[in-house]
């Protein structure tokens, strides 16, 4: 039997699966690591921690599942996107990687935007000039750190770090480096216009390939180091988001993708490079060569309910009581609203200044009422998303959900109602979809299979059990909904202002 790794380099940890070619988890480990906030609204990361966490989490699957080293042939990585990580010549980090979250690039933002319009990165990258991608947190360097600017020999993302580390290569993937605002989406490779504008070296910047290609093999000492061979490969992978799209199928026209994890993310199929004429969602490479995808992020999805439960539930690790006082609550909350802003937000608002709050709180409510609306707010915030979608001519069928809110059959049927339409779930551990979408392009890039589609095909099942929308419930959430969409717009000033104070 062949064997692969899939490796998901998160935010707040990374998971490194070991799969059978046919997508069977044979084991798996977890490490965290810090994320530093040396300012309000900073994130950043020491990109040695990925390192250190990638291998011993690979170390301890390989030894864990007593399979030989040269059974293991290939090596995909999911990682977090957005992010910056700066070396020097010699390939060391010359500061902390600047991540996807971090909220301190709206001024960096607005001079990309004046370097670059609007209308002409529309034209090439197929998105608008935003705070949160990568060229901006690359202007923020150079207007404020011109002495590390100035040392920069390479430019990675993420994930594309750890490849350095494992292969000696510096190289990226085309549904990744589409963040970075320096790609040309539609033709998948970098634009010789964006880079003149912004100043960079292509020789800065990793060779592009798509994500089932072969990158480079594992080097000698690494092989060594993690019980693998030279010959173990390592294929371009995907950000997080398309391979978990990868690894519940989504790989065809009419499917699409929520996942709950610190973010939120709405994800859909798109066999043409086509755009959101109100810029509300991001247009991405997908992990399928040919194929391109929707996408909307919620900064605080998952993130939200963590922090509640940090605050009133520090004992509901599993946050079993969390789901029973939800339900305990009626549809809609009691007439509370929670605006899921806390590290500012992405799609449809992409405004960094805006805050989290709960709206219409009255002494009437209870505790419950609290919990339910932090879960039902969230997902007004990914209908958000799933509106702009369909609004540009994205009508999918059903939804596949993924990540850590998957867990919970309230929020499953929550997520039906509030989206109106059905929503099922792939029959595996869906919190390591991203993992397995990673091993499946591992696999194709191995030849063990011809295209990811037939990968998917082979691999992916779906449960069973579909969660329909419930029609009683449809007039309710509509209504809290439209109220919901009304609160940024009236408060956007006020976010800005409380910043300011």
């Amino acid at each position: 039997m062949e064997y692969l790794i899939g490796l998901d380099l998160g935010t707040g940890s990374i998971k490194t699966v070991l799969f059978d070619r046919n997508g069977k988890e044979i084991v798996q480990q977890a490490q965290e690591y810090p994320v530093y906030q040396p300012h309000n609204g900073w994130s950043e990361q020491d990109p040695e921690d990925w390192y250190a966490a990638a291998v011993a989490t690979m170390r301890y699957v390989v030894a864990e599942s007593g399979i030989k080293g040269e059974d293991i042939k290939g090596i995909g990585m999911s990682g977090q996107m957005m992010g910056a990580v700066l070396l020097d010549a010699q390939g060391q980090p010359l500061r902390r990687a600047i991540l996807w979250n971090d909220a301190r690039t709206t001024e960096s933002c607005e001079s990309v935007r004046r370097i670059i319009t609007d209308e002409k990165m529309m034209e090439i990258n197929c998105n608008p000039v935003r705070p949160g991608l990568t060229a901006a947190k690359l202007q923020w360097v150079k207007e404020n750190e011109p002495e590390i600017w100035a040392k920069t020999a390479h430019i990675l993302l993420p994930k594309d770090y750890l490849r350095y580390r494992l292969t000696g290569e510096f190289a990226t993937e085309v549904s990744d480096a589409s963040a970075m605002q320096l790609l040309d989406v539609r033709n998948r490779c970098w634009s010789p216009f964006l880079l003149d504008a912004m100043e960079i070296k292509e020789s800065q910047l990793g060779k592009v390939y798509e994500s089932p290609e072969v990158t480079g093999t594992l080097t000698k000492d690494v092989a060594a180091l993690l019980g693998l061979t030279e010959k173990t490969v390592v294929v371009g992978g995907a950000s997080d988001n398309a391979a978990g799209a990868v690894g519940t199928g989504v790989v065809a026209t009419g499917r699409a993708m929520t996942t709950i994890g610190t973010s939120g993310t709405v994800f859909a199929y798109a066999d043409q490079p086509m755009m959101d004429k109100k810029a509300r969602v991001y247009t991405f490479c997908m992990a399928v060569p040919g194929a391109w995808h929707f996408m909307g992020s919620v900064n605080s999805a998952g993130n939200s309910l963590k922090w509640y439960r940090n605050l009133f539930y520090s004992d509901d690790v599993e946050y079993e009581q969390i789901n029973r006082d939800a339900l305990s609550s009626k549809p809609g909350a009691n007439n509370l609203i929670y605006m899921p802003y806390l590290t500012g937000e992405q799609s449809p608002h992409f405004d960094l200044q805006c805050r989290a709050g709960f709206v219409g709180l009255s002494a009437t409510h209870v505790k419950a009422d609290m919990t339910r609306a932090v879960m039902e707010g969230v997902t007004y915030a990914q209908r958000d998303v799933l509106t702009a979608i369909r609004e540009s001519g994205i009508e999918p069928d059903v939804m596949r959900m993924c990540g850590g809110g998957s867990k919970s059959p309230f929020w499953r049927q929550l997520m039906a109602d509030i989206y109106n339409m059905p929503v099922c779930l792939p029959d595996m551990n869906s919190e390591n979809a991203a993992a397995l979408g990673a091993a499946i392009l591992a696999a194709v890039g191995c030849g063990m299979y011809d295209s990811v589609q037939e990968a998917c095909d082979k691999i992916i099942v779906m449960r069973e059990e579909t969660y329909a929308p419930n029609p009683a419930l449809r007039k309710k959430y509509d209504a809290v909904y439209a109220a919901f969409d009304k609160l940024y717009p009236q408060l956007k000033d006020n976010f800005a202002e409380i910043l300011s104070l």
